[in-house]
């Protein structure tokens, strides 16, 4: 159902059998909240019990088209704060916050700095570092994360390698778990959504508590 509350703005999954936990999903630089990668992964979310949110953040509803402007990270993590805040009204259980690639990367960078607004992370494809500049890493807040993390990779994804990402994941205190997804890319190409959140909900469940 489209969702438009308190300034933000998408569509909202409600489950058919709650297990009374939320999920909010943010969208890649280059796409919006109807990328059909957060619309697959919204709805297996929600089939196996979670209340989902994907929503557009703030530079997609200023600018339909194109990537984010150069000096407006700090109004998109506003998004996800509002976002998460939003989700706190429609369930009673833990929210886990999250989204594909910059959108994962915002929340992130958000929670490594305000680790209580959510109770763990869901990140899709996070770009470790541009395409074929791998010492120009995104890492800086990796020290300070530690809510639980739970990665989604392509093993062919030019935004960093699996053998990169899991050098990376060592720099996070929290409890990880990486998600390979063979011979996807970026998007993720052709992936079976509910195999991943059969994943993520038995590492949530492990390691944040039922």
């Amino acid at each position: 159902m489209i969702f438009d509350e308190g300034g933000v703005r998408g569509f909202l999954h409600l489950p058919g059998k709650a297990n009374a936990d939320g999920v909010v999903l943010a969208h890649g630089a280059g796409a919006n909240c109807e990328a059909r990668l957060l619309v697959e992964m919204s709805k297996a979310l929600a089939e196996a019990g979670f209340t989902v949110l994907r929503y557009d953040l703030p530079f997609r509803r200023e600018r339909p088209k194109g990537p984010p402007p150069f000096g407006g990270a700090a109004l998109d993590r506003y998004g996800v704060r509002k976002a998460i805040e939003a989700m706190r009204g429609k369930v009673r259980g833990r929210i886990f916050a999250g989204g594909h690639s910059y959108g994962g990367r915002q929340t992130s960078m958000l929670i490594a700095e305000e680790p209580g607004l959510a109770d763990g992370l869901l990140l899709l494809s996070y770009p470790l570092h541009p395409p074929r500049k791998p010492g120009e890493l995104r890492t800086k807040h990796f020290p300070e994360l530690r809510k639980a993390a739970f990665f989604v990779h392509g093993t062919r994804d030019p935004f960093g390698t699996i053998k990169e990402m899991k050098a990376a994941l060592q720099l996070i205190p929290g409890r990880t778990e990486l998600f390979e997804v063979v011979g996807a890319g970026h998007d993720l190409g052709e992936r079976d959504c509910a195999e991943v959140v059969a994943s993520f909900a038995g590492f949530v469940g492990r390691v944040v508590g039922t």
